[in-house]
């Protein structure tokens, strides 16, 4: 899976969930203090990840470490080389 795969999928999940615009999911955004999401959202960011890429991640400890979108891509980009499987679950 590509980086530019998963900037995709990791960004539709915040236009389609968050009603956000394609323009403003940068890498560098804030997910809390730039894109406003708080700590309900994140919960449904988290849920939204799982459907999405078929992996469980409530008990992932660097999913609570992310802060900034180019943290969720990194992070899904790490899971997807350690776990090559994850590309066969994707959601198209």
């Amino acid at each position: 899976m590509t980086r530019e795969k998963i900037i995709e999928l990791v960004n539709s999940i915040f236009i389609e969930q968050f009603e956000l615009e394609r323009e403003e999911l940068t890498p560098d955004k804030k997910i809390f203090e730039d894109l406003g999401l708080d700590s309900l959202d994140i919960v449904d960011l988290i849920t939204g990840l799982q459907r999405k890429f078929k992996i469980p991640l409530r008990e992932n400890e660097e999913i609570r470490q992310i802060e900034t979108l180019a943290d969720i891509y990194s992070l899904f980009e790490k899971l997807a080389t350690e776990n090559p499987d994850i590309a066969a679950k994707i959601i198209n």
